[in-house]
C-alpha cells in the first residue's frame, strides 16, 4: 500500500471519527425540535463543505446542529409552522454573512464594540436557562412543553437520570476520545435502559426502507418568524469567534487572518441558509470536534470533507433515521440536563473571562433585564411583529448597550491582538 492510499485511508477513518464525536449533538437538536434527524445530518454535511468551499479548505472545523436556536425554533414552530422557522433560518444565515461583510470593512474589532461581553454572556445564560423546563420536562417522561405525560414517571426518571449520570461520568473520567462522546454514551445506556423497560416503539424502525430520501422541507418566508430567529443569530456568532480563535490556538495557525474572520463568518452564514433551505437546523462549529482535533492532532482540514461525506450518506439511511427518532423521551431529557446547564455557564464564563464588572451600574442593568426577560418569556409587539424570549432578550441587551451613557466597548484582548 502506497503511502498516499494509506494516507487516505487514514484520513477517511479520521473523518468517521470527528463525524462520531460530533454525532450525539448533531441528532439530539433535531429531535428535540421534531426535524428529521436525517435532514439534519445532510444540512451538516453540506453546511461542512460550503464553509470549505468559503474558506478555501484551510480550517479543520465541523459544523452542524446549533443548541442556540431551540426555544425559538420551538416558539416559532408552534405558532408558524416548520416551513416558515426554515424562512426563518435562511435569515439568520443571512445574518452571519452581513456580519462578515462588516468585518471585512471595519475589521474584527467592530464586532467587539457593537457585541461586547457584557451584551453576549446574558443572552447565552438565557438561552441554556430558558430552556431548562424542557429539560427537566423530558427526563421526567412528558412532552418538553409540559403537556402530556408520554411514559409513566417513575420508568422515566430510571431512564432519564442514569443517562445523566453515564453522561457525567464520561465527560469527567472518559480517557482520551471516549472523553468526547459523552452524549453517545449517555444515549446508548439510556436507550438500553428504555428498551429493557419496553417503552421503545421499534414498529417504525421496522417501516422504515434501508434507502430512503431524507424529508426536505422547503422554506416559507414569515415576517413573525424570521423576527423569532434573526436576534438569536447573534449569540452564536460571537460564539463562531471563540470557536475560530480556539482552533486556531490548537492548531497553531491564525484562522482570523487567513482565511480571515470575515470569510469564516461567510461560510458559517451560507451553511446556515442552506440548511434552512432544506429543512435542517441552523448549523454552527462543534466545540466538540475542535477537542477531537487537539487530542488527535490530526490538523488535515480534509478530515472534515469526509466527516462531511459520512454525513450525508448517512442521511439517505432510511433506517438509521428511524432509529434515531424511535429514542424515548427521558433518554434525551436526562442528558440535556447537562447539556442545557452547560450553554449557560458559557455565558457566565463568559462574564468571568472578561471580567465584566457587574457592581458597575450600567452593566447590572443590562444583564438583570436581559436575564429576565430572556428567561422569563417576555414579549413585546403586536400580531406580527411580537418579539419575545430568547429573540427579544438579545435585541433588549443589544440596545440597552448602545443607549446607556459610559459604554466604550470591551475590547477582547484576544482578537485584537490577533488581528
Amino acid at each position: 500500500m502506497s503511502h498516499m492510499e494509506e494516507s487516505v485511508g487514514r484520513q477517511i477513518l479520521a473523518g468517521a471519527q470527528m463525524l462520531f464525536v460530533a454525532f450525539g449533538a448533531l441528532v439530539l437538536m433535531p429531535l428535540i425540535t421534531g426535524m428529521d434527524p436525517n435532514v439534519a445530518l445532510f444540512t451538516a454535511g453540506l453546511g461542512t463543505l460550503l464553509f470549505q468551499l468559503v474558506t478555501r479548505r484551510q480550517v479543520p472545523v465541523f459544523l452542524a446542529s446549533s443548541f442556540a436556536f431551540i426555544a425559538p425554533i420551538i416558539a416559532a414552530k408552534g405558532e408558524f409552522g416548520l416551513p416558515a422557522v426554515m424562512g426563518g433560518v435562511v435569515a439568520a444565515g443571512l445574518v452571519y454573512v452581513l456580519l462578515g461583510f462588516a468585518v471585512r470593512l471595519k475589521g474584527a474589532g467592530f464586532i467587539d464594540r457593537l457585541l461586547p461581553p457584557v451584551v453576549i454572556a446574558p443572552v447565552i445564560i438565557s438561552i441554556g436557562l430558558a430552556l431548562s423546563p424542557v429539560a427537566v420536562n423530558m427526563a421526567m417522561g412528558k412532552a418538553g412543553d409540559g403537556s402530556a405525560q408520554l411514559i409513566p414517571y417513575e420508568t422515566a426518571m430510571l431512564i432519564s437520570m442514569p443517562a445523566l449520570v453515564t453522561t457525567l461520568l464520561v465527560a469527567v473520567l472518559g480517557k482520551g476520545l471516549f472523553r468526547l462522546v459523552p452524549i453517545l454514551a449517555g444515549v446508548a445506556v439510556g436507550y438500553g435502559l428504555a428498551l429493557a423497560f419496553g417503552v421503545v416503539d421499534t414498529s417504525g424502525i421496522a417501516a422504515a426502507p434501508w434507502l430512503a430520501m431524507p424529508n426536505f422541507i422547503a422554506p416559507e418566508f414569515h415576517l413573525g418568524a424570521i423576527l423569532f430567529m434573526v436576534p438569536v443569530a447573534l449569540a452564536p456568532a460571537i460564539e463562531h469567534i471563540g470557536g475560530v480563535v480556539a482552533i486556531g490556538s490548537v492548531t497553531g495557525n491564525n484562522y482570523v487572518k487567513k482565511p480571515g474572520l470575515h470569510r469564516t463568518l461567510l461560510g458559517d452564514g451560507v451553511a446556515t441558509s442552506a440548511a434552512g433551505l432544506f429543512g435542517g437546523p441552523p448549523n454552527t462549529t462543534y466545540a466538540e470536534v475542535t477537542g477531537a482535533v487537539m487530542l488527535t492532532k490530526n490538523y488535515n482540514p480534509k478530515i472534515m470533507t469526509w466527516a462531511a461525506v459520512f454525513a450525508i450518506a448517512l442521511a439517505f439511511i432510511g433506517k438509521f433515521g428511524a432509529g434515531l427518532l424511535s429514542i424515548p423521551v427521558p433518554v434525551m431529557g436526562g442528558i440535556l440536563c447537562l447539556l442545557f446547564g452547560s450553554i449557560a455557564v458559557v455565558g457566565l464564563s463568559t462574564l468571568i473571562r472578561h471580567q465584566v464588572d457587574l457592581s458597575e451600574a450600567r452593566n447590572l442593568i443590562i444583564v438583570s433585564v436581559t436575564l429576565v426577560f430572556g428567561i422569563g418569556g417576555m414579549a413585546i409587539g403586536y400580531g406580527e411583529f411580537t418579539l419575545s424570549g430568547i429573540s427579544l432578550c438579545a435585541i433588549i441587551a443589544l440596545l440597552l448597550n448602545l443607549l446607556l451613557p459610559g459604554g466604550d466597548g470591551w475590547r477582547n484582548k484576544q482578537l485584537n491582538d490577533s488581528v
